[in-house]
This record gives C-alpha cells, sequence and structure tokens, in this order.
C-alpha cells in the first residue's frame, strides 16, 4: 500500500474531506453517494498513482459501489499542504478503455 493511500485513508477519517465542484457532477452524474464512495475506501487498490502532478499528489483508486461495481475515483491533496483530501472526481470506468480488473489500462 502506498504512502499517499495511507495519508488519503487518514484524512478521510479524520473528516478532512472536500468534493471538488466536478467530483460533485461525476458523482450525481454517475448516481453514486458520497457516503458509499467514502465508505468504499478502505477496500480500494491503487491503480494509478500521481506524486508528481502539478496541483498536488493524487491517485486513481479502483473502489466499488453499494452493489460491488467498480467505480474510480481520484483522490488528491493539494499541493503544498497537507489536507484536506480532495475527491477530485468518480466515475464508472469504461471495459472498452480498462482490462479486466479495472486497474489497467488497455493498450491502443
Amino acid at each position: 500500500m502506498s504512502d499517499l493511500f495511507n495519508k488519503i485513508q487518514g484524512l478521510i477519517k479524520a473528516g478532512e474531506v472536500l468534493i471538488s465542484e466536478h467530483g460533485y457532477d461525476e458523482l450525481v452524474e454517475d448516481s453514486l453517494s458520497i457516503r458509499e464512495i467514502l465508505d468504499g475506501v478502505g477496500n480500494g487498490a491503487v491503480a494509478e498513482e500521481y506524486t508528481d502532478y502539478p496541483k498536488g499528489p493524487c491517485i486513481l483508486l479502483l473502489q466499488q459501489d453499494r452493489s460491488g461495481n467498480p467505480v474510480h475515483v481520484v483522490w488528491g491533496v493539494p499541493k503544498g499542504l497537507d489536507k484536506p483530501v480532495v475527491l477530485v472526481t468518480a466515475y464508472r470506468p469504461d471495459p472498452e478503455r480498462w482490462d479486466e480488473t479495472f486497474l489497467r489500462r488497455r493498450k491502443k
């Protein structure tokens, strides 16, 4: 498990969470609740990690919705800050773009 993932889990447990406007829009679009996303972090798997992202380090987690379906969630910490963790976006991954595990992008 990555240090960034551990940090994100700790911030969520501490209630240090911000949902971006884009994140809210994507949650609504895919009929996902904030509660199921927050509750699913503990069982998430890191698909990609972007430690040098210009806006701050972030990770793409594979999580599950309440029905067990895959959901990708991008969590980040603003550059130069220790908190909060920001839910950048959440969406249902396209099986055409991801392998059967939804952890690796398909080669084009």
